[in-house]
């Protein structure tokens, strides 16, 4: 009440539930900042937050849905959208508008659906989707910050370590292409030299074989005319009959037109434009008759001539069985098969010189590498030292949270080291990496510490804590109280609590109340404004009707008011 809140954040603005265990209908409207939810055992409030887990992917029961109901939904809206959001959606096919309006759906057979913006959409995809919208921490979540890869990107965003993590990985990815190319040069090598007699033979063989393309061809017409010779030259000594014989030759029907256009070019003058005509078609007689003559000089039976010809074309037929379906085929492999002989002239050389560039690149990556491990180690004692700090006001004395930096053998795309984050819940017990410790009360306050220390990095905008309070009370819930308000002005916060320090620092307060509608228990959520909250504060304090309790509860929003 009264902080800042960053402007323009995406918030969850309203979850809707219908017919899920116990919510027959509820809608929770939400606000920026601090959400708290309040209320006795029992009465829903954890199930608001597992309605919250199915409309962003979680695993849907069927045995979740309320007795009756064939169905159970869920329907979350939030706005504004950002725009690496909406160019997300965009990309997906799903129209973003100014909200993103996300449904789910559960039927009693088991069926499960959910659409974004109405657009149908899987559940894996809702699940990626709400990875970045909302951060669960529960007793039953698994939360991202367990994630090695989210451990080492917060880490270096906390360190502001991206630029020399990206160098890393610009740097391991030029080494990794080299070595590939450094290996596929060695194999195509390594197999050049298994296949060398081979080789040289496929080139011997080709190169004897003096191809050339579009041999075939020429070779079969020819073949054709000396196996028909005698066939072909009886055409063309008719044909070459019909244009030069004396009598019935064509040459003779030009020379008797030749003789009838004389007379007729002297009495009329249009018919001379005729002489041009007669004059063409002398000449292509002349030509065709050159023509055929030729041709039949040319046609004579030569069975040698044709065996050589069958020969070479079983050689070719022979060559393209083994080395290609057509003569263009054959020469390709001619040419492949010389590149990879030369291949073994050349690959020496080129391997040194591979070897070279491989060798400054990986000089390149080590020292890259040992940069971001250096802005590493430093980030990692300072992340230690400020969440160490808070520990003690969360209610954990023995508790101490370290960044572990392990050394891997070579530098890898993420670095030098294997980053997790190790903790110790109780005094005399051993550090263990935070993934294996059990989730609870403590571990939950764990998380909060974290959170107030990364909240600059954090990139999730709303984050959802249940159970932060167990086994927490007096003076270390009111500093949870105000590591949450602090929390919450970088992000919205919805907390579920049962202790009225955290519940009076409420931007918005809810209050779950579950009574009994048609012989079935249902849950309903009221929002609370100014006095109203003193009734519920005081019944968190253990005397909704006292005096005392409700003092206190009035103190405590003053308190929370002058903050």
């Amino acid at each position: 009440m009264g902080r800042p809140l960053r402007s323009g954040a995406l918030t969850l603005v309203s979850l809707r539930v219908r017919d899920l265990a116990t919510i027959a209908d509820v809608t929770l409207e939400l606000g920026a900042g601090l959400n708290v939810l309040t209320g006795e055992t029992g009465a829903g409030k954890s199930m608001l937050v597992d309605a919250l887990a199915l409309l962003l992917g979680d695993r849907a029961d069927r045995a979740a849905i309320r007795p009756g109901a064939a169905k159970a939904v869920v329907e979350g809206v939030i706005e504004p959208i950002p725009e690496s959001t909406r160019r997300r959606l965009d990309e997906s096919g799903v129209d973003a508008e100014e909200s993103l309006v996300i449904r789910r759906e559960v039927t009693t057979e088991g069926r499960s659906r959910a659409w974004i913006n109405g657009s149908p959409t899987t559940i894996g995809a809702l699940a990626s989707l709400g990875e970045s919208l909302v951060d669960l921490h529960g007793q039953h979540q698994t939360i991202q910050l367990l994630d090695a890869n989210m451990q080492r990107s917060l880490l270096d965003g906390f360190g502001h370590a991206e630029p020399a993590a990206r160098s890393v990985r610009a740097a391991h990815e030029a080494l990794a292409t080299l070595t590939r190319e450094q290996n596929d040069l060695a194999a195509r090598r390594d197999t050049a030299q298994r296949r060398a007699d081979w080789l040289r033979h496929v080139v011997r063989e080709i190169d004897a074989a003096r191809l050339r393309v579009g041999e075939e061809d020429d070779l079969g017409r020819e073949a054709t005319r000396l196996a028909q010779a005698g066939t072909l030259a009886e055409h063309a000594g008719r044909l070459l009959a019909s244009l030069e014989d004396d009598e019935t030759g064509a040459r003779s029907g030009l020379d008797r037109a030749e003789r009838a256009l004389n007379p007729l070019e002297r009495l009329d003058t249009d018919a001379a434009g005729w002489r041009e005509l007669l004059d063409s078609a002398y000449a292509a007689l002349d030509e065709l008759s050159r023509r055929a003559r030729e041709y039949l000089d040319g046609l004579a039976e030569d069975p040698g001539r044709l065996a050589d010809l069958e020969r070479r074309r079983d050689l070719l037929q022979d060559l393209r069985r083994k080395h290609g379906a057509t003569l263009t085929d054959v020469l390709a492999t001619h040419d492949a098969a010389r590149a990879e002989l030369d291949l073994l002239d050349t690959a020496e050389v080129d391997l040194r010189a591979i070897g070279a560039r491989i060798s400054a690149a990986d000089q390149r990556l080590t020292a890259a590498a040992a940069e971001l491990t250096e802005q590493r180690g430093v980030a990692a004692a300072r992340l230690s030292r400020e969440v160490n700090r808070l520990l003690p006001r969360l209610g954990l004395t023995g508790g101490e949270f370290s960044v572990s930096l392990a050394p891997l053998p070579t530098a890898g795309p993420d670095g030098a080291e294997q980053i997790v984050f190790m903790v110790r819940l109780n005094r005399g017990m051993e550090s263990r990496p935070l993934a294996h410790v059990a989730s609870g009360g403590e571990l939950s306050r764990l998380m909060l510490a974290l959170k107030v220390v990364l909240a600059r990095q954090d990139a999730v905008p709303t984050l959802v804590f249940d159970e932060i309070d167990q086994g927490v009370g007096g003076e270390v819930g009111m500093r949870v109280g105000e590591s949450l308000a602090r929390v919450a002005e970088r992000h919205q916060v919805l907390v579920i609590t049962h202790l009225p320090q955290i519940a009076a620092r409420a931007d918005r307060h809810l209050r779950i109340a579950k009574a009994n509608r048609g012989g079935i228990a249902t849950s309903d959520v009221t929002l609370l404004h100014g006095e109203d909250r003193v009734p519920e504060l005081a019944r968190m304090l253990g005397d909704p009707d006292g005096d005392a309790a409700r003092r206190m509860a009035l103190a405590l929003l003053s308190a929370n008011v002058s903050a």
